[in-house]
């Protein structure tokens, strides 16, 4: 019989962004896929560091705000075992801001959406990248359009191409900023997706819903992975 799949979503911070609905869509998605979900309007269980290395996925969903140290260093260890991270939008990239590990990890931080909300842009896939993109052609939306500063070192899934709209930085060249990529971290797989900023942004394009799914469970299978082979997180110690 084999063990349980889990998955821990924490969601909260700025109530500008629709952190319950994602959360609940997040999970519903996992579930369907055999995982086991739990979904915590605080950061309490983070604390619980014995808790979190048991998680094969988490999901933030937590815009601005703070992060206890300890909280952190916890998500970060159960990573680095093999936990997979994803999350999307300002739930992932633009929670805890002045916690420059937690962006070490991630891959990157939000700086600006020029435009605001409402902004109509082409999502671009960068196909043959991984096979989280099989099959995924360039999409539409409408929403805000992340400009990130970004890792280099991770793996560009989608771009999309700025400037859209004139602000200070169209005085630059035009560039492609990355939507959506992977990392690792340790033993462990982080995915990250800079669409979301309304709940309904996945409803309305099937494209759109499918990343963010393979995602998600590409950065849970890690465990799965880790365990099978024997990872252990010794080579990454400092």
């Amino acid at each position: 019989m084999g063990r349980d799949k889990k998955v821990l979503i924490f969601q909260g911070g700025w109530d500008g962004h629709e952190h319950a609905l994602v959360a609940a869509s997040f999970a519903a998605i996992m579930e369907k896929h055999g995982y086991l979900c739990e979904i915590h309007s605080d950061q309490k269980i983070l604390l619980d560091r014995d808790h979190v290395m048991e998680m094969d996925l988490i999901i933030p969903c937590w815009t601005m705000g703070d992060i206890e140290p300890a909280a952190r260093e916890n998500i970060a260890k159960a990573v680095a075992a093999g936990c997979g991270l994803a999350g999307c939008h300002g739930g992932m990239c633009d929670a805890f801001r002045n916690d420059t590990e937690w962006q070490f990890m991630t891959g990157g931080q939000w700086v600006s959406h020029p435009g605001g909300d409402g902004i109509h842009y082409q999502v671009n896939i960068r196909h043959g990248s991984s096979p989280i993109l099989e099959g995924l052609e360039d999409f539409e939306v409408c929403s805000e359009q992340y400009y990130l500063h970004v890792d280099p070192a991770v793996e560009v899934l989608a771009t999309t191409r700025f400037p859209v709209v004139s602000y200070y930085h169209t005085s630059n060249k035009p560039v492609d900023m990355p939507v959506a990529w992977t990392k690792f971290w340790g033993n462990g797989r982080v995915f990250y997706n800079s669409l979301g900023h309304h709940d309904d942004v996945f409803e309305k394009s099937p494209q759109a819903q499918k990343l963010m799914e393979r995602g998600m469970l590409w950065a849970a299978e890690g465990r799965q992975y880790a365990l099978d082979h024997g990872l252990t997180t010794e080579r990454f110690e400092k």
